[in-house]
């Protein structure tokens, strides 16, 4: 048996921002970040609407990139304080994440961190609160997703925070908040959402629910990230739909070692997640193709990409990422994206034997070892195509 899951209610297009004035409720924590969505007077309006709403408003600040495990329980202890019937968070990845994994430990005070990384193992939440997620960005999707990723700095090691548990009760999607995103934040969040519906596209937990999210997630961002990246904001608009589609069909049929590898590169080599996606794809492609060439083979077709049998159209796609990625100035390898070979060279077994260990791992359509992993990684890295 397996499961589709979404939120219940997804707000979206022009003004979707009011509908937290509709959430019924005492008392909401908004969790928020370093302070875009304050001085672009987001925050000050989801706070205004939750009052309409009826509701006392409390807010969280200061949710750093790439949250900590320290942040999520500092961010527990202060909703066990105030007791909130409703979290609201709002922005991008980062205080959504961290505000997923705040929203256990609230639920559970005993529960401890290595607990909630137990895949699908959370105990059943909303006994004191439910969850409101408000995406700033256009990439990772959270604001309908299974997932949350946290990261033990003293271990530098990013943990994902797996279960249907943690999918949002209420998704809001206004294409207004990702007007403000950075022209290098643009690039990173629009490859990471194509990374999702790719690796989404053949995982081994795809189904018939999945598949037309993620080719149609594929599609759109095909033909709108570039301008998007150059200042369309139509087109920005478009992106913000695109991967919210890309993070319905990941979250249900899973991922694979291009995230699995990234959560550990990101942490190590301190680069954006989504530019850690966007370098490995085209070598995971490569990789997997041996047994999944026919479903790259279908993503190319319907990308429109040239090609008469599975191998060209493959070799199509990957040319395709690399184009798309050179289109938003994302470099091809690690290493041209400044990551010293020293430092590279000192970690790689450290990567990819905790790589093989993520979660994300166990849906990759081709069963890797770890020394495939650091095969891939030295590809990645020196900008060699993986015949292996």
């Amino acid at each position: 048996m397996a499961r589709f899951t979404l939120p219940r209610d997804l707000y979206h297009g022009p003004n979707a921002l009011e509908a937290l004035k509709t959430l019924p409720g005492k008392r909401a924590m908004i969790c928020v970040g370093g302070g875009s969505m304050k001085r672009f007077g987001f925050l000050d309006r989801a706070e205004a609407y939750l009052k309409e709403a009826g509701m006392e408003v409390e807010l969280f600040e200061g949710i750093e990139p790439d949250p900590s495990v320290e942040t999520v329980m500092k961010g527990a202890a202060a909703m066990e304080k105030f007791q909130p019937d409703w979290i609201v968070a709002i922005g991008g990845g980062s205080p959504i994440d961290a505000a997923k994994a705040m929203w256990i430990k609230y639920e559970y005070p005993d529960i401890t961190f290595e607990d909630m990384c137990k895949v699908f193992g959370i105990p059943p939440l909303r006994r004191k609160a439910h969850f409101c997620a408000i995406s700033s960005t256009s990439g990772t999707a959270t604001e309908v997703t299974a997932f949350s990723i946290i990261t033990d700095y003293q271990k530098g090691i990013k943990y994902p925070i797996a279960d249907f548990e943690i999918t949002p009760d209420v998704a809001i999607v206004d294409p207004e908040l990702a007007h403000t995103m950075p022209k290098k934040l643009v690039a990173h969040t629009g490859m990471d959402a194509m990374t999702h519906a790719v690796e989404a596209y053949v995982s081994t937990a795809h189904c018939d629910y999945t598949d037309p999210l993620a080719i149609f997630a594929i599609r759109m961002i095909q033909g709108d990230l570039v301008d998007s990246y150059n200042g369309d904001m139509s087109k920005r608009d478009s992106m913000h739909n695109a991967q919210c589609l890309a993070g319905m069909a990941f979250s249900n049929a899973l991922l694979g070692i291009v995230h699995s590898l990234a959560h550990k590169t990101g942490a190590q080599y301190d680069l954006p997640h989504g530019c850690c996606n966007a370098i490995m794809l085209p070598y995971v492609i490569q990789y997997n193709a041996k047994e999944c060439m026919e479903r790259y083979a279908d993503i190319a077709r319907a990308l429109g990409l040239p090609g008469s049998t599975a191998k060209q159209l493959t070799n199509s796609l990957v040319e395709e990422i690399r184009r798309l990625n050179k289109c938003v100035g994302i470099a091809p390898t690690f290493k041209g994206e400044g990551v010293d070979e020293s430092l590279f060279k000192s970690t790689v077994d450290f990567v990819a034997e905790n790589a093989i260990k993520d979660p994300c791992t166990g849906s990759n359509p081709r069963v890797p070892t770890v020394e495939d992993l650091k095969k891939i990684l030295e590809c990645a890295y020196y900008g060699v195509d993986v015949t292996f």
